[in-house]
């Protein structure tokens, strides 16, 4: 699923939320001890409905091999910034909390800091199945504390995808493969003069587009700036902040290229919010986009009965990993994300939630989510299975990339950094800014948003 959230929501949107987030559980998970209660993003789009479909499958599994107990599915069906307040809303009481949670990886140290959600260690260490899960996807569900307060139900990488039809009109390979970041804007610039009339490249920028544009677009950059080793945005010996540096500005004026030289999409539709949901349900599939930076979920829009389906994209787009900038080792990079099952501090019946991530994240009902959801495997064995990496096109792609991958430093400060990244993107996508304002303007902000844990690189 994709990792997009806008890091905050004004207040007076904040407050009109609050009503239908107090009511969305009714009673209050703790009303009736033989329900378990679970709350998850629907989709926007009335088309995709992936998670509904497997969470009524597990609700059926559960409900035969648990006599007595029913499970309620609360779904909440809204923007990932307004997803985010509500849930915050509903945890805050044991008459709103649900028993089960979806939490996003971006936010989860949030509310872990803020007691909203109960460590799950006691659980975990008499789980069997704990031990199949790669301790990347553990540590992003782990707090500060060195608890663990969530289970992962997947992860995420990213790359490049092109039309490999507006690429042979270009002239550029069908195979493919960019060294560095000159490389992607070459082409780019090929394809703008050669094939009018579509976009070269798409990288997601601003503030209405929220953490997509952080992690699709700017972190893609940033983490290629270096040695591939060390976090260009964290200092994890210090546990400050880095500041905005030469990779930082780098990143910016790549960004800056885009769309200056109008290799991008109109500012206008850039700054979209919905533009992300246009990408995969127009541009891509009506051939009207060259380059996409983006991530692995994109085919899940695709399948059948998605609304939107495309069952030959793997034959009409290639993949490239995005390189680093000017080839340096390991030569290509990525981003991870994903989310996390969480039981609520206040839930009402949090032995049973955890008997239901029991069920939904058997081996088995794990692969069939990561197929489904156009996931990458965190559980070993499923990995490791040919049904699982056979499933679907790209998954193989998308699965190699994560020994190259990064993850976000999502402590508790982490939104309101990505804030301040997407507001650097944002001025220089609109010319409003220049690299070295924007670039300035950010370590303001940072200062701002860490109390001061900055530490020059």
């Amino acid at each position: 699923m994709p990792v997009r959230p806008t890091a905050a929501v004004p207040a007076l949107v904040a407050v009109a939320l609050t009503a239908t987030a107090l009511t969305a559980c009714g009673g209050g998970s703790g009303s009736d001890p033989d329900t378990v209660k679970v709350s998850f993003k629907q989709s926007t789009d009335n088309n995709i409905k992936v998670m509904d479909t497997f969470l009524a499958d597990i609700k059926k599994q559960f409900e035969k091999a648990n006599p007595g107990k029913k499970v309620e599915l609360v779904p909440i069906k809204a923007p990932d910034s307004e997803y985010y307040t509500k849930v915050q809303q509903m945890l805050r009481s044991p008459k709103t909390a649900p028993d089960l949670v979806y939490e996003d990886t971006f936010l989860i140290n949030s509310d872990i800091t803020s007691g909203y959600l109960k460590p799950l260690d006691d659980y975990l260490a008499k789980w069997p199945d704990w031990n199949q899960f790669i301790d990347t996807a553990k540590a992003a569900a782990k707090g500060e504390d060195g608890k663990t307060y969530g289970v992962p139900d997947g992860t995420d990488t990213r790359g490049l995808w092109f039309d490999k039809a507006i690429f042979a009109k270009a002239g550029l390979p069908a195979d493919w493969q960019p060294k560095t970041w000159d490389d992607v804007l070459e082409a780019a610039r090929t394809i703008k003069e050669k094939v009018p009339g579509v976009t070269p490249l798409n990288v997601y920028t601003g503030k209405p587009v929220g953490e997509g544009a952080t992690m699709q677009g700017f972190q893609m950059l940033l983490y290629g700036t270096n040695d591939g080793k060390t976090d260009p945005l964290y200092d994890h010996a210090s546990k400050k902040w880095i500041a905005g540096g030469q990779g930082f500005k780098d990143s910016l004026q790549f960004v800056e290229t885009v769309y200056k030289e109008k290799l991008g999409p109109d500012v206008s539709d850039a700054l979209d919010p919905n533009f992300g949901t246009r990408v995969r349900g127009e541009l891509l599939p009506e051939g009207k986009l060259g380059i996409n930076l983006d991530g692995s979920w994109l085919p899940q829009d695709w399948l059948a009965g998605s609304g939107h389906e495309w069952p030959e994209w793997s034959e009409k787009l290639g993949l490239a990993a995005m390189p680093t900038q000017n080839g340096q080792a390991p030569g290509k990079v990525s981003m991870s994300g994903g989310w996390t099952w969480s039981i609520p501090d206040k839930a009402g019946n949090p032995d049973l939630a955890f008997k239901f991530i029991e069920t939904m994240q058997t081996k088995a009902n794990a692969q069939k989510w990561y197929i489904a959801n156009s996931g990458i495997a965190v559980r070993k064995d499923v990995a490791a299975d040919p049904a699982y990496i056979q499933a679907q096109p790209g998954i193989k792609f998308f699965t190699d990339l994560v020994s190259s991958t990064h993850y976000r430093p999502a402590y508790p400060a982490y939104p309101k950094v990505s804030t301040a990244i997407q507001e650097a993107m944002e001025g220089v996508t609109t010319g409003d800014m220049s690299v070295a304002e924007a670039a300035s303007g950010y370590d303001e902000a940072l200062k701002a948003a860490t109390d001061d844990q900055v530490v020059e690189k």
